[in-house]
């Protein structure tokens, strides 16, 4: 079953607090939380900083920037307030990813200036894990978390990271602190949520590798479709996508967008790329629609949306796109989005849509 990531929030949290909880009694102050600057007690108060943040981002559907707050420990309170503060601040952003419609997007600037409470989610499990760990190795006590959890993280703001053996060393490794056979040691790293193109009546929201792998067998990625949705083709874009992530070739924002129409926030197709541009630039589009969302100008939309960002892209000079010979309504949309018959087989027919200047 889909989730919102309400739970591995509390579920994060709650290893967490049961670690530090144990050891309250040692010296945070003077001792150093692993790799980090910090020490074990400003490491714990900066997870229930993040955890706060990112639920004050949710709730406050704060659109341009951070919301202008800080927490501090009243003077006095020992590690075990700190740990109190630590479960408190899980909590809220629990109920602030759980409370948050599906559509809400919040300020985050890592990599495209939004994120949705799934991202915030994530970024919270991947901040209690990643410092829990910090602190943990500071102190020298033993910690490894859930699976399931650094699972989640991966498959939602790390889509960039090819999966590993087992998900703890992969993120331990794709955040700096810990080697991975065969991979170079990772001195820079940054999460990424997932980007949205916006268009007048429909959004085109990129599909994280969990949404990917649920789409791609029965599921609904996280989206609620119309009647009949989605279709195979959604699917099979769906499964080719976590295909490229298994092999550590997805870059996510040459993947698959599903359309979410904005006057119900229900999902009505998918659009995307099949894989990053060559060296020519050139890069190729493929689309979908259930069939009830049809005849209504919404794949046009999408293409023109999509082609516009694509080819504001330095990297990008010409849109692709081929298509069967007795598909009439998509050759249709593709020329309405301004794509140009290029080439021809007995099977399909090409199109292209350049960059301006480009002959």
């Amino acid at each position: 079953m889909w989730t919102t990531g309400a739970e591995q929030v509390e579920q994060a949290v709650a290893e967490c607090v049961g670690l530090l909880g144990a050891v309250t009694g040692r010296d945070w102050e003077g001792v150093r939380a692993g790799r980090l600057e910090w020490d074990c007690r400003e490491t714990a108060v900066h997870i229930a900083s993040d955890l706060i943040a990112y639920a004050g981002q949710l709730a406050g559907r704060e659109p341009e920037g951070y919301t202008p707050f800080e927490i501090s420990l009243d003077e006095g309170t020992d590690n075990a307030g700190a740990v109190q503060v630590i479960r408190t601040t899980g909590a809220l952003l629990a109920a602030a990813v759980r409370t948050t419609p599906r559509d809400v997007r919040a300020f985050h600037p890592y990599p495209f200036r939004s994120a949705n409470r799934e991202g915030f989610a994530a970024m919270g499990v991947a901040e209690v894990l990643l410092h829990t760990h910090d602190i943990a190795e500071g102190l020298g006590v033993s910690y490894e978390p859930a699976p399931e959890l650094c699972d989640f993280v991966l498959t939602r703001i790390f889509p960039h990271v090819q999966p590993g053996p087992t998900p703890w060393p992969t993120l331990l490794w794709a955040t700096g602190r810990g080697e991975l056979p065969g991979r170079a040691p990772v001195t820079q790293w940054r999460w990424n949520n997932n980007l949205v193109i916006d268009a007048e009546r429909i959004t085109l929201q990129g599909v994280t590798p969990a949404a990917a792998t649920d789409l791609s067998t029965v599921g609904d990625g996280g989206f609620e479709w119309i009647e009949g949705g989605p279709i195979e083709g959604t699917r099979v874009g769906a499964g080719l996508v976590y295909k490229q992530y298994e092999d550590g070739v997805h870059r996510p924002e040459w993947g698959m967008y599903v359309l979410v129409r904005r006057e119900d926030e229900r999902a009505i197709g998918a659009m995307g790329f099949h894989g990053v541009p060559d060296e020519a630039g050139r890069v190729e589009v493929g689309y979908d629609l259930v069939d009830g969302a049809r005849g209504h100008g919404y794949a046009t939309e999408a293409l023109r949306a999509l082609s516009s960002w694509a080819l504001g892209r330095p990297e990008v000079r010409t849109l692709v796109a081929n298509v069967e010979r007795d598909n009439l309504p998509s050759q249709n949309v593709l020329a309405r989005a301004g794509f140009t018959r290029v080439a021809e087989d007995p099977e399909q027919l090409a199109y292209e849509l350049r960059e301006p200047g480009e002959g």
